[in-house]
Protein backbone atom coordinates (compact mmCIF):
# COMPACT_ATOMS: atom_id res chain seq x y z
CA UNK A 1 0.00 0.00 0.00
CA UNK A 2 1.73 3.17 -1.19
CA UNK A 3 -1.22 5.54 -0.81
CA UNK A 4 -3.29 6.33 2.25
CA UNK A 5 -6.46 4.23 2.40
CA UNK A 6 -9.96 5.27 3.39
CA UNK A 7 -12.25 2.38 4.31
CA UNK A 8 -16.00 2.91 4.63
CA UNK A 9 -17.98 0.35 6.62
CA UNK A 10 -21.42 0.20 4.98
CA UNK A 11 -22.71 -2.19 7.66
CA UNK A 12 -21.90 0.38 10.37
CA UNK A 13 -23.64 3.06 8.27
CA UNK A 14 -26.78 0.88 7.97
CA UNK A 15 -26.63 0.15 11.70
CA UNK A 16 -26.46 3.89 12.49
CA UNK A 17 -29.53 4.52 10.31
CA UNK A 18 -31.46 1.75 12.06
CA UNK A 19 -30.48 3.10 15.49
CA UNK A 20 -31.61 6.64 14.56
CA UNK A 21 -34.82 5.27 13.03
CA UNK A 22 -35.56 3.41 16.29
CA UNK A 23 -35.36 6.67 18.28
CA UNK A 24 -38.60 8.00 16.75
CA UNK A 25 -42.07 6.75 15.88
CA UNK A 26 -41.93 8.42 12.46
CA UNK A 27 -40.25 7.74 9.12
CA UNK A 28 -36.49 8.32 8.82
CA UNK A 29 -34.90 9.65 5.63
CA UNK A 30 -31.22 10.30 4.89
CA UNK A 31 -29.14 13.30 3.85
CA UNK A 32 -26.58 12.21 1.23
CA UNK A 33 -25.42 15.63 0.01
CA UNK A 34 -21.74 16.47 -0.65
CA UNK A 35 -21.12 12.97 -2.04
CA UNK A 36 -22.65 11.46 1.13
CA UNK A 37 -20.42 13.66 3.31
CA UNK A 38 -17.39 12.64 1.27
CA UNK A 39 -17.98 8.88 1.57
CA UNK A 40 -19.46 8.16 -1.86
CA UNK A 41 -23.08 9.00 -2.67
CA UNK A 42 -23.71 5.95 -4.83
CA UNK A 43 -22.63 3.10 -2.49
CA UNK A 44 -24.00 4.94 0.55
CA UNK A 45 -27.40 5.64 -1.07
CA UNK A 46 -27.69 2.09 -2.41
CA UNK A 47 -26.99 0.68 1.08
CA UNK A 48 -29.58 2.97 2.69
CA UNK A 49 -32.18 2.21 0.03
CA UNK A 50 -31.72 -1.51 0.80
CA UNK A 51 -32.37 -0.70 4.47
CA UNK A 52 -35.68 0.85 3.46
CA UNK A 53 -34.92 4.59 3.15
CA UNK A 54 -37.52 6.23 0.88
CA UNK A 55 -36.57 9.89 1.29
CA UNK A 56 -33.11 11.18 0.26
CA UNK A 57 -31.82 14.76 0.41
CA UNK A 58 -29.10 16.37 -1.72
CA UNK A 59 -27.78 19.92 -1.96
CA UNK A 60 -28.05 20.48 -5.72
CA UNK A 61 -29.72 18.76 -8.66
CA UNK A 62 -26.46 17.34 -10.07
CA UNK A 63 -25.94 15.40 -6.82
CA UNK A 64 -29.45 14.01 -7.18
CA UNK A 65 -28.59 12.49 -10.57
CA UNK A 66 -25.86 10.31 -8.99
CA UNK A 67 -28.20 9.20 -6.21
CA UNK A 68 -31.00 8.34 -8.66
CA UNK A 69 -28.57 6.18 -10.66
CA UNK A 70 -27.65 4.33 -7.47
CA UNK A 71 -31.15 3.73 -6.07
CA UNK A 72 -33.30 3.52 -9.21
CA UNK A 73 -36.87 4.78 -9.58
CA UNK A 74 -39.25 5.18 -6.67
CA UNK A 75 -37.74 6.83 -3.59
CA UNK A 76 -38.01 10.60 -3.24
CA UNK A 77 -34.85 12.62 -3.87
CA UNK A 78 -35.29 16.19 -2.62
CA UNK A 79 -33.00 19.05 -3.66
CA UNK A 80 -32.28 21.62 -0.92
CA UNK A 81 -31.30 24.38 -3.38
CA UNK A 82 -34.74 24.15 -5.01
CA UNK A 83 -35.45 24.85 -8.68
CA UNK A 84 -32.43 26.82 -9.85
CA UNK A 85 -31.96 28.37 -13.28
CA UNK A 86 -30.93 25.56 -15.63
CA UNK A 87 -32.20 22.72 -13.40
CA UNK A 88 -35.41 21.93 -15.28
CA UNK A 89 -34.11 19.06 -17.44
CA UNK A 90 -32.30 17.38 -14.53
CA UNK A 91 -35.35 17.61 -12.26
CA UNK A 92 -37.66 16.17 -14.92
CA UNK A 93 -35.37 13.51 -16.41
CA UNK A 94 -34.22 12.08 -13.05
CA UNK A 95 -37.43 12.58 -11.05
CA UNK A 96 -35.85 14.97 -8.53
CA UNK A 97 -38.02 17.07 -6.25
CA UNK A 98 -37.02 20.70 -5.70
CA UNK A 99 -37.60 22.27 -2.28
CA UNK A 100 -38.92 25.70 -3.21
CA UNK A 101 -37.04 28.44 -1.33
CA UNK A 102 -38.39 31.68 -2.79
CA UNK A 103 -41.38 33.08 -4.71
CA UNK A 104 -39.21 33.30 -7.87
CA UNK A 105 -38.46 29.58 -7.63
CA UNK A 106 -42.16 28.82 -7.27
CA UNK A 107 -42.89 30.82 -10.44
CA UNK A 108 -40.02 29.16 -12.32
CA UNK A 109 -41.21 25.70 -11.29
CA UNK A 110 -44.85 26.36 -12.25
CA UNK A 111 -43.84 27.74 -15.65
CA UNK A 112 -41.26 25.04 -16.49
CA UNK A 113 -42.69 21.90 -14.85
CA UNK A 114 -46.31 22.59 -13.84
CA UNK A 115 -47.15 18.91 -13.16
CA UNK A 116 -43.88 17.99 -11.45
CA UNK A 117 -43.91 17.43 -7.67
CA UNK A 118 -42.23 19.94 -5.36
CA UNK A 119 -41.68 20.55 -1.67
CA UNK A 120 -41.56 23.77 0.34
CA UNK A 121 -38.62 24.89 2.43
CA UNK A 122 -39.46 27.47 5.10
CA UNK A 123 -37.19 29.81 7.02
CA UNK A 124 -38.11 29.40 10.69
CA UNK A 125 -35.31 31.67 11.90
CA UNK A 126 -31.97 30.42 10.58
CA UNK A 127 -31.95 33.03 7.78
CA UNK A 128 -30.11 30.81 5.34
CA UNK A 129 -32.57 29.15 2.93
CA UNK A 130 -36.33 29.03 2.67
CA UNK A 131 -39.43 31.18 2.36
CA UNK A 132 -39.75 33.88 5.01
CA UNK A 133 -43.04 34.04 6.95
CA UNK A 134 -44.39 37.02 4.98
CA UNK A 135 -43.58 35.50 1.57
CA UNK A 136 -45.04 32.18 2.67
CA UNK A 137 -48.27 33.77 3.91
CA UNK A 138 -48.76 35.30 0.46
CA UNK A 139 -47.77 32.17 -1.50
CA UNK A 140 -49.43 29.57 0.74
CA UNK A 141 -52.93 29.42 -0.84
CA UNK A 142 -51.45 28.93 -4.36
CA UNK A 143 -48.80 26.45 -3.18
CA UNK A 144 -51.11 24.33 -1.01
CA UNK A 145 -53.65 24.05 -3.84
CA UNK A 146 -50.90 22.12 -5.69
CA UNK A 147 -50.23 19.69 -2.79
CA UNK A 148 -46.54 20.08 -1.90
CA UNK A 149 -44.97 16.68 -1.19
CA UNK A 150 -43.23 17.94 1.97
CA UNK A 151 -42.87 21.10 4.06
CA UNK A 152 -39.67 21.47 5.97
CA UNK A 153 -37.35 23.79 7.82
CA UNK A 154 -33.91 23.52 9.40
CA UNK A 155 -32.81 24.00 13.02
CA UNK A 156 -29.84 26.29 13.68
CA UNK A 157 -28.85 25.05 17.15
CA UNK A 158 -30.12 21.47 17.43
CA UNK A 159 -26.71 20.20 18.58
CA UNK A 160 -27.25 22.29 21.75
CA UNK A 161 -30.42 20.73 23.23
CA UNK A 162 -31.04 23.54 25.75
CA UNK A 163 -30.57 26.41 23.29
CA UNK A 164 -33.69 28.63 23.32
CA UNK A 165 -33.51 28.91 19.52
CA UNK A 166 -34.80 25.32 19.23
CA UNK A 167 -38.14 26.10 20.94
CA UNK A 168 -38.39 29.40 19.08
CA UNK A 169 -37.96 27.72 15.69
CA UNK A 170 -40.40 24.95 16.64
CA UNK A 171 -43.03 27.58 17.47
CA UNK A 172 -42.39 29.48 14.20
CA UNK A 173 -42.47 26.30 12.11
CA UNK A 174 -45.79 25.30 13.70
CA UNK A 175 -47.25 28.76 13.08
CA UNK A 176 -46.19 28.55 9.42
CA UNK A 177 -47.48 25.01 8.79
CA UNK A 178 -50.32 24.11 11.18
CA UNK A 179 -53.35 23.02 9.18
CA UNK A 180 -51.38 21.84 6.17
CA UNK A 181 -52.15 18.47 4.58
CA UNK A 182 -48.49 17.98 3.54
CA UNK A 183 -46.04 15.86 5.57
CA UNK A 184 -43.72 18.05 7.67
CA UNK A 185 -40.07 17.73 8.69
CA UNK A 186 -37.93 19.84 11.01
CA UNK A 187 -35.35 17.45 12.51
CA UNK A 188 -31.96 16.39 11.14
CA UNK A 189 -29.59 14.38 13.39
CA UNK A 190 -29.65 16.83 16.31
CA UNK A 191 -33.39 17.39 16.11
CA UNK A 192 -33.98 13.63 16.36
CA UNK A 193 -32.68 13.82 19.95
CA UNK A 194 -34.83 16.83 20.93
CA UNK A 195 -37.95 14.74 21.49
CA UNK A 196 -41.17 13.77 19.72
CA UNK A 197 -42.56 17.28 19.25
CA UNK A 198 -39.64 18.00 16.88
CA UNK A 199 -40.19 14.84 14.81
CA UNK A 200 -43.38 15.76 12.88
CA UNK A 201 -43.89 13.28 9.98
CA UNK A 202 -40.28 12.31 9.30
CA UNK A 203 -36.70 13.01 10.38
CA UNK A 204 -33.76 13.38 8.00
CA UNK A 205 -30.44 12.58 9.71
CA UNK A 206 -27.15 13.40 8.02
CA UNK A 207 -23.91 13.44 10.01
CA UNK A 208 -25.15 10.89 12.57
CA UNK A 209 -25.35 8.26 9.82
CA UNK A 210 -21.66 8.73 9.13
CA UNK A 211 -20.52 8.36 12.74
CA UNK A 212 -20.48 12.04 13.75
CA UNK A 213 -21.78 13.98 16.74
CA UNK A 214 -24.31 14.72 18.12
CA UNK A 215 -25.07 10.97 17.77
CA UNK A 216 -22.79 9.82 20.60
CA UNK A 217 -23.54 6.08 20.22
CA UNK A 218 -22.87 6.06 16.47
CA UNK A 219 -20.68 3.24 15.19
CA UNK A 220 -17.54 4.49 13.45
CA UNK A 221 -18.05 4.30 9.68
CA UNK A 222 -14.64 5.51 8.46
CA UNK A 223 -11.11 4.25 9.06
CA UNK A 224 -8.02 5.87 7.55
CA UNK A 225 -4.76 3.94 7.22
CA UNK A 226 -1.53 5.78 6.41
CA UNK A 227 1.49 3.97 4.94
CA UNK A 228 4.83 4.60 6.67
CA UNK A 229 7.44 5.88 4.18
CA UNK A 230 10.40 6.04 6.54
CA UNK A 231 11.37 5.71 10.20
CA UNK A 232 14.34 7.70 11.47
CA UNK A 233 16.20 8.08 14.76
CA UNK A 234 16.07 11.57 16.33
CA UNK A 235 18.46 12.58 19.11
CA UNK A 236 17.59 14.62 22.22
CA UNK A 237 17.34 18.31 21.26
CA UNK A 238 16.70 17.69 17.55
CA UNK A 239 13.50 19.09 16.03
CA UNK A 240 10.94 17.57 13.65
CA UNK A 241 8.99 19.35 10.91
CA UNK A 242 8.37 22.96 9.91
CA UNK A 243 9.02 25.72 12.41
CA UNK A 244 10.91 23.44 14.85
CA UNK A 245 7.62 23.11 16.68
CA UNK A 246 8.51 19.73 18.27
CA UNK A 247 11.85 18.97 19.92
CA UNK A 248 12.86 15.49 21.13
CA UNK A 249 13.25 15.15 24.90
CA UNK A 250 14.49 11.57 24.64
CA UNK A 251 16.17 9.51 21.92
CA UNK A 252 13.21 8.90 19.58
CA UNK A 253 12.05 7.04 16.48
CA UNK A 254 9.95 9.17 14.15
CA UNK A 255 7.80 7.63 11.41
CA UNK A 256 6.90 9.77 8.39
CA UNK A 257 3.57 8.75 6.84
CA UNK A 258 2.06 9.50 3.43
CA UNK A 259 -0.81 11.94 4.02
CA UNK A 260 -1.25 15.57 4.99
CA UNK A 261 -3.42 18.63 4.71
CA UNK A 262 -3.84 18.07 0.94
CA UNK A 263 -5.78 14.96 2.00
CA UNK A 264 -8.05 16.83 4.40
CA UNK A 265 -6.00 16.18 7.54
CA UNK A 266 -5.92 19.87 8.36
CA UNK A 267 -2.69 21.63 9.27
CA UNK A 268 -4.49 23.08 12.30
CA UNK A 269 -4.89 19.61 13.82
CA UNK A 270 -1.27 19.70 15.05
CA UNK A 271 -0.56 18.05 18.38
CA UNK A 272 -3.03 16.35 20.67
CA UNK A 273 -3.91 13.50 18.33
CA UNK A 274 -2.44 10.06 17.80
CA UNK A 275 -1.90 7.55 15.04
CA UNK A 276 -2.50 3.95 16.05
CA UNK A 277 -0.56 0.77 15.54
CA UNK A 278 -3.27 -1.76 16.42
CA UNK A 279 -4.65 -0.36 19.67
CA UNK A 280 -1.36 1.37 20.66
CA UNK A 281 -1.57 5.18 20.30
CA UNK A 282 1.51 6.97 18.94
CA UNK A 283 1.55 10.79 19.20
CA UNK A 284 1.53 12.91 16.05
CA UNK A 285 4.49 15.31 16.45
CA UNK A 286 5.55 18.43 14.57
CA UNK A 287 3.36 20.24 12.08
CA UNK A 288 1.19 18.44 9.57
CA UNK A 289 2.53 19.33 6.13
CA UNK A 290 0.93 19.05 2.70
CA UNK A 291 1.69 15.38 2.04
CA UNK A 292 3.43 14.15 5.21
CA UNK A 293 2.72 13.61 8.90
CA UNK A 294 5.35 12.69 11.48
CA UNK A 295 4.54 10.29 14.33
CA UNK A 296 6.56 9.32 17.42
CA UNK A 297 6.81 5.50 17.32
CA UNK A 298 9.53 5.20 19.98
CA UNK A 299 7.34 3.08 22.26
CA UNK A 300 6.51 0.47 19.59
CA UNK A 301 8.59 -2.71 19.72
CA UNK A 302 9.25 -2.55 15.96
CA UNK A 303 8.83 -0.16 13.04
CA UNK A 304 5.22 -0.19 11.73
CA UNK A 305 4.32 -0.53 8.05
CA UNK A 306 1.19 1.59 8.45
CA UNK A 307 -0.56 3.66 11.10
CA UNK A 308 -4.29 4.34 11.48
CA UNK A 309 -5.40 7.92 12.17
CA UNK A 310 -9.19 7.39 12.19
CA UNK A 311 -10.71 4.42 14.00
CA UNK A 312 -13.06 3.54 16.86
CA UNK A 313 -10.67 5.12 19.39
CA UNK A 314 -10.14 8.41 17.54
CA UNK A 315 -13.12 9.74 15.60
CA UNK A 316 -13.72 12.51 13.08
CA UNK A 317 -14.95 14.61 16.01
CA UNK A 318 -11.66 14.10 17.88
CA UNK A 319 -9.72 15.31 14.83
CA UNK A 320 -12.17 18.19 14.46
CA UNK A 321 -11.76 19.26 18.08
CA UNK A 322 -7.97 19.28 17.69
CA UNK A 323 -8.35 21.44 14.56
CA UNK A 324 -10.91 23.82 16.11
CA UNK A 325 -13.61 22.80 13.62
CA UNK A 326 -16.50 20.30 13.32
CA UNK A 327 -16.65 16.65 12.29
CA UNK A 328 -18.59 17.54 9.13
CA UNK A 329 -15.61 19.50 7.78
CA UNK A 330 -13.17 16.65 8.47
CA UNK A 331 -15.47 14.09 6.80
CA UNK A 332 -16.16 16.16 3.69
CA UNK A 333 -12.45 17.10 3.34
CA UNK A 334 -11.04 13.56 3.21
CA UNK A 335 -9.30 13.86 -0.10
CA UNK A 336 -9.37 12.30 -3.53
CA UNK A 337 -5.85 10.87 -3.14
CA UNK A 338 -7.01 8.22 -0.67
CA UNK A 339 -7.61 4.84 -2.22
CA UNK A 340 -11.15 3.96 -1.19
CA UNK A 341 -12.59 0.65 -0.15
CA UNK A 342 -16.02 -0.42 1.08
CA UNK A 343 -16.66 -3.25 3.51
CA UNK A 344 -20.09 -4.74 4.05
Amino acid sequence: MSTARLTINLQALASNWRALDAKTDVETGAVVKADAYGLGAEPVSATLAEEGVRKFFVAVAEEGVAVRKAIGPGPMIAVFSGHMEGDTDLLRDHDLMPLINAPEQFMRHQQALPDHPFGIQLDSGMNRLGLEPADWAELRPKAEALNPVVMMSHLACSDEPDHPMNRQQLKTFREMTDGTASPRSLAATGGTFLGPEFHFDFCRPGVGLYGGMPFAEAKPVVTVDLPVIQVRPVEVGESVGYGNSWIARRPSRIATVAAGYADGLHRAIGGGIDAFSGSQPCPVVGRISMDLITVDVTDLPEDPERLRILNGHQTVDDLAEAAGTIGYEILTSLGARFSRGYVE
